[in-house]
């Protein structure tokens, strides 16, 4: 059965992009601003989503978060997928003990639990920021997109036009982004995506532990960090807002992930009718 392409998702999708993204034009406070005297005030005119407990616009906040929480998942995202291009297409390309060796170790970092991996190379950079916290991330991510992209190399080296390539010359690098990348590709793309979803979700649990990003960096991880205040002031807003940005973010990109995996599968089902 077809699946449909998800218009919704990508619609809210874009829209809190683009609204991430231009947030100079759409904030209404300056989101870093503390004003103690409207501390935990509720959604009104003023202040659209309400303040948090040290006096800041929520709906400001949202906008300059989540451009931080996407650039986040973003950056993580792009250092995952070029590990495990490497590390995959090295493995698939290598002889069978080097190959053994490489999918053991890999094997091995994937069977540690990636909340413990993530603190403990969290603890070795030392205090969070965007950049250390999106390698920390990125450091943990490609394990299981480096087995698909071994997988589809193992399938494609001793391809006619693989084989060409390495007999006219082609380098390890020229053979990886000139013929076997653009055949791999579409089948890591939705693995692609899901990684940006697990990272965003990964800052926002370690800034929920107090283990991400101090208070002060605005994220919507770092945001929802202060739900303990919240629920003990009874001010929902700040828990509640935060949160339906964050799974409706999550959501989309869960919805487009498993559009691309039912394409990708679609892909190889014809290939092998085919064969």
């Amino acid at each position: 059965m077809k699946k449909s392409v998800p218009f919704l998702s990508l619609l809210v999708l874009a829209c809190i992009m683009i609204s991430c993204l231009a947030c100079g034009l759409i904030m209404t406070k300056d989101p870093l601003y503390m004003d103690l005297t409207h501390c935990n005030e509720a959604p009104g005119k003023e202040f659209l989503f309400g303040t948090d407990t040290m006096g800041r616009d929520i709906f400001s906040m949202i906008w300059y978060g989540g451009r931080i929480s996407l650039t986040i998942g973003f950056l993580a995202t792009l250092l995952s997928t070029a590990l495990a291009v490497l590390v995959g297409s090295v493995s698939g390309c290598a002889p069978a003990r080097i190959d053994g060796i490489l999918m053991r170790l890999t094997e091995l970092i994937l069977s540690v639990p990636p909340l413990l991996l993530t603190v403990f190379l969290q603890a070795v950079f030392g205090r969070a920021n965007v950049y250390s916290l999106s390698v920390v991330i990125g450091l943990t991510g490609w394990m299981s997109m480096a087995k698909i992209v071994r997988t589809e190399v193992r399938q494609l080296k001793n391809t006619d036009y693989v084989l060409a390539a390495k007999c006219l010359g082609g380098g390890f690098f020229h053979v990886l982004f000139r013929h076997l990348a653009p055949n791999f590709f579409p089948s890591v793309l939705f693995m692609a995506v899901m990684n940006v979803r697990n990272a965003i979700v990964a800052e926002s649990t370690l800034s929920f532990l107090g283990l991400g990003l101090p208070v002060e960096v605005v994220s919507w991880g770092s945001m929802l960090s202060l739900s303990e205040n919240a629920l003990f002031s009874r001010a929902w807003w700040t828990i509640l807002i935060p949160g339906v940005f964050l799974v409706g973010t999550l959501l989309c990109l869960t919805n487009l992930g498993n559009y691309m995996r039912g394409n990708s599968n679609k892909r190889h089902s014809n290939l092998r009718g085919n064969e």
